[in-house]
């Protein structure tokens, strides 16, 4: 049997500025989350990011349920761990041999009040995790008395395996389009297309611009900008590829300050300074080894900031994709989605309902967009 000697993620998401609320403090919660496998792998690695906070972080139990054992979590040979407002942390492997296509959970324990800051929403087949009352870390089946299902996901922005060399993973980063479901469809299609040398990993925030972020309270959640993510979130263990799909709120946003204080004009960027913000990120990607693909922007006709000038910007901004030579390959998002007689709307199969996120068929069409070259 071929040793194991490469650690590559297989589950991953973004970190990002919860909503403040009220009642932002938890304690005396158990939060778990499944991943499944890409790969069969030897040892299993966490990471647990605190890059929001403003606050330390404590962890006081980790664990992993596999196969209806429960594997305890270590941080430097200690069970509990503190994590500093602004950084993370990686757990010690956990030698523990899960086959490919298999499901983990991974389960932690927060005793004391601690700040939920540091969290990112998903969604989509693959995306759905639990919190419960007290310490649940080693508790197979929590009653449904005790828990509720969430598609909030804190603290948790990694995990990875020890795992074959021939094995890789992709990274898919962007905004709410891509906290949404096409990832997880996409890692679906690696799944029954056979591509098991492939994981996804998605790093996207919902509300997040590449040029612009917002500091008020009411607008914080809204997402980092590009400058305070991009190098945060793609540099993963195992990956060679970044698929970029963002740009759409740096054009939607703004509005002026007679409609909303926070959403100044002034916000608004040329067509040039959004493409400038993307060629950083390629740029970035490039200095890590990547092979980098760029998405369209997909249709926004009848969205409630919609306007001939965003348009036109839109436009502008997909042209440079489709004909730029700094980057691998386009993967065209618009078009695929796109209605033919009515171009800015999406085709009406494939609109959520709002006309700027796609519905489930649509996410769909995403993920089959991917070239089958980039999952091979």
């Amino acid at each position: 049997m071929e040793q194991n000697t490469k650690w590559v993620s297989v589950w991953g998401n973004a970190v990002s500025v919860a909503e403040n609320r009220p009642e932002r403090y938890a304690k005396d919660i158990t939060l778990r989350y499944p991943i499944i496998s890409s790969f069969t792998c030897s040892a299993v690695r966490l990471t647990f990011d605190n890059y929001c906070g403003t606050e330390p972080i404590s962890l006081e139990k980790v664990t992993v349920l596999y196969d209806g054992c429960f594997y305890p979590v270590h941080f430097g040979g200690q069970r509990a761990v503190t994590i500093p407002a602004g950084e993370n942390t990686v757990s010690d492997p956990l030698p523990v041999c899960i086959h490919g296509g298999e499901l983990m959970q991974v389960s932690f324990y927060l005793k004391d009040f601690t700040l939920m800051r540091s969290v990112v929403y998903t969604c989509g087949p693959l995306s759905e995790g639990l919190y419960a009352n007290g310490d649940q870390t080693e508790n197979a089946d929590i009653s449904a008395d005790n828990c509720r299902t969430t598609h909030l996901c804190y603290f948790l922005c990694n995990v990875s395996v020890l795992t074959g060399a021939e094995n890789r993973a992709i990274v898919c980063y962007g905004d709410s389009i891509t906290a949404q479901d096409w990832p997880d469809e996409l890692a679906v299609r690696c799944f029954v297309e056979g591509y098991d040398k492939t994981a996804i990993i998605r790093r996207a925030t919902s509300g997040s611009r590449i040029l612009r972020e917002y500091h008020c309270l009411q607008y914080e959640s809204y997402g980092l900008s590009g400058e305070h993510r991009f190098h945060h979130e793609v540099p993963t263990e195992g990956a060679d590829t970044v698929i970029i799909q963002q740009g759409i709120n740096d054009i939607i946003h703004p509005v002026g300050t007679d409609k909303n204080i926070f959403r100044p004009m002034s916000d608004l960027p040329t067509v040039e300074e959004l493409i400038n913000g993307l060629k950083s990120y390629i740029a970035q990607a490039r200095s890590y080894g990547y092979k980098v693909y760029v998405g369209t922007l997909l249709p926004m006709g009848g969205w409630r900031t919609d306007a001939p000038f965003r348009q036109e910007m839109r436009h502008a901004y997909n042209e440079f994709i489709r004909t730029t030579d700094l980057i691998d390959g386009c993967i065209d998002f618009d078009k695929a989605l796109r209605d033919p007689v009515m171009p800015d709307y999406f085709f009406p199969e494939y609109d959520s309902g709002d006309h700027l996120h796609p519905s489930a068929a649509g996410y769909k069409r995403m993920a089959q967009e991917i070239p089958a070259t980039l999952l091979k």
